[in-house]
């Protein structure tokens, strides 16, 4: 089934105005705000690389004011156990049963604060709960629900007590990007008190109508010539010399979910390859690991894909989209 004309434009629509809601509390940061509403229409999740103070509590914050949901925050430390993620069960002495305490963990928008800092174990306790929005206590398993957004963050600068994210965490996010400092207007309308207390956003959303967004995305035609694509570019980061390990199916499949999401967007019922481009660096670069060599020599992982952009030619017709 192929997404309606009328049905890609309410989504772009309620898109837009979900941005702009946003917008008014997180001031001068369009771009980033549009890529995490993808991850979350994508479902999927958001790594932030940034130092403190740039906005990211607030960003959570004013998505789960604007879609209704609920929003909690994560202190990630040295000394966080897995059960204060997903909570634990605790004996009842009264009723002799044991009753399970639910984690922080269940609710719409969660905020990993400095996820790096938590033990690898620690960290581990959110693999099953981003990749399928459940989690397993005593052998039991519930659901969080959805919609479910996790956004983590990590300081790029400060790396005293600090574990790297392993590769199956890396993997999990749907994309990296970075809030970074507002520009001098930017920060010349927040010192003048323009940012809107996210607590004050009105809600452009439910819940329920987010999940039905996310489903209409899904239902974008892409061409099979923009999966090769597609294809293409992801054999080319795992061929190049600079890359130790390359990226896995879930990347592709992430970028193949992600590209319709950013169709609907721009009020569209079919994909195209400038998706794709506009998205690869955002989806792909975290989940390259890259040569001790190349990272020596200052190689990125984003130079990477950008090279693999330039080289991997999109194609330059489209078959007959239905």
């Amino acid at each position: 089934m192929t997404i309606a004309h009328e049905q890609a434009t309410w989504f772009a629509d309620t898109f837009r105005q979900l941005a702009d809601n946003v917008e008014q509390s997180v001031i001068g940061k369009r771009h980033v705000i549009e890529l995490v509403l993808t991850a979350m229409l994508s479902d999927g999740h958001v790594l932030l690389e940034d130092v403190p103070g740039t906005g990211k509590t607030s960003l959570a914050r004013a998505l789960a004011q604007s879609v209704q949901g609920t929003n909690t925050r994560i202190q990630f430390t040295p000394d966080l156990l897995p059960g204060d993620i997903t909570g634990i069960t605790v004996y009842d002495q009264r009723t002799g049963e044991f009753e399970f305490h639910a984690g922080p963990v269940f609710a719409n928008i969660v905020l990993a604060d400095e996820i790096n800092r938590a033990s690898p174990k620690t960290q581990a306790a959110l693999l099953e709960v981003m990749e399928e929005g459940r989690v397993t206590v005593d052998a039991i398993t519930r659901p969080v629900g959805v919609p479910f957004l996790v956004i983590a963050t990590q300081n790029p600068v400060e790396q005293a007590g600090t574990y790297r994210l392993p590769e199956a965490q890396l993997d999990r996010f749907l994309l990296r990007t970075s809030l970074g400092y507002p520009d001098h207007a930017a920060t010349v309308r927040i010192l003048g008190g323009a940012a809107i207390a996210t607590g004050d956003l009105d809600a452009v959303i439910t819940p329920d109508a987010l999940v039905g967004m996310a489903d209409l995305a899904q239902d974008v035609y892409v061409d099979p010539l923009v999966l090769d694509y597609i294809a293409r570019i992801v054999d080319a980061t795992r061929s190049a010399e600079q890359v130790r390990l390359g990226v896995s199916i879930r990347g592709a499949l992430a970028l193949t979910r992600a590209t319709r999401t950013r169709a609907a967007s721009q009020a569209r019922t079919y994909a195209t390859p400038d998706d794709v481009k506009a998205l690869a660096t955002a989806v792909l670069a975290h989940r390259l690991i890259l040569h001790p060599e190349a990272e020596f020599d200052g190689v990125t992982a984003e130079a990477v894909v950008g090279s693999v952009l330039l080289d991997v030619a999109p194609p330059t017709h489209r078959e007959a989209v239905v």
